[in-house]
């Protein structure tokens, strides 16, 4: 009883965190596949840049997160808005996964399957559109499927320069020692991970070319 107390009397809150971490973690996801296909093509491309590209994104993985959201607040701009930091800062972890899947899809096409593509006349943008994207896709879905995970859980660390989201109770909870406000937050991150792992698992099932490798 008291638990379906404690549910009732802080549910509007949870469903408003929850969303709010839902707008974070989209808003960062949507950005950060923006910038890290186009970057992974490019890398492709010239793979003469992928090794200190890929350094730089794999640097930034291994920042702690408190420690990003800390680089961050002086920047101007920024610093003036507690959403834009944790917006910048789950970009900077998704890059990773995404970037080295798309590099990794396109690298991995079969040169025979290029070679038909070209003599078929097909042209640069065509053969990307075409060929190399769709069967790239397994990759980059993997990738994002990554990506999304780590968003969805870095999000929570989000709390602690004001931006909101379900860390709100983790803090909360941590600070009062009340378990109860810790899985108030917890839970419902916890299921946001695995539902988007889920989703984008069954599109990435549903796009797998027969015949293609598992990323």
């Amino acid at each position: 009883m008291a638990d379906s107390g404690f549910l009732q009397q802080h549910w509007d809150e949870i469903t408003t965190l929850t969303l709010e971490h839902l707008w974070l973690t989209g808003a960062a996801m949507l950005i950060a596949t923006a910038i890290a296909i186009p970057l992974g093509i490019l890398l492709a491309r010239r793979r003469g840049l992928s090794r200190p590209v890929l350094g730089i994104v794999n640097t930034l993985q291994t920042i702690p997160s408190l420690a990003m959201f800390g680089f961050l607040l002086p920047l101007p701009f920024l610093g003036e808005r507690a959403a834009r930091i944790a917006i910048v800062a789950l970009v900077a972890y998704a890059l990773l996964p995404i970037v080295r899947n798309t590099y990794a899809g396109i690298t991995g096409v079969d040169a025979t399957v290029m070679d038909v593509a070209e003599a078929v006349g097909m042209t640069s943008w065509q053969r990307l559109m075409k060929v190399e994207l769709p069967l790239a896709m397994p990759f980059i879905l993997a990738g994002l499927r990554t990506a999304t995970v780590t968003c969805v859980g870095i999000a929570t660390i989000a709390a602690a320069v004001g931006a909101g989201g379900l860390g709100e109770f983790i803090f909360r909870g941590v600070a009062s020692v009340d378990n109860r406000l810790v899985l108030a937050g917890a839970i419902p991150a916890a299921l946001l991970a695995l539902g988007a792992d889920g989703l984008l698992g069954l599109l990435e099932w549903k796009l797998r070319v027969p015949g293609t490798r598992r990323p």
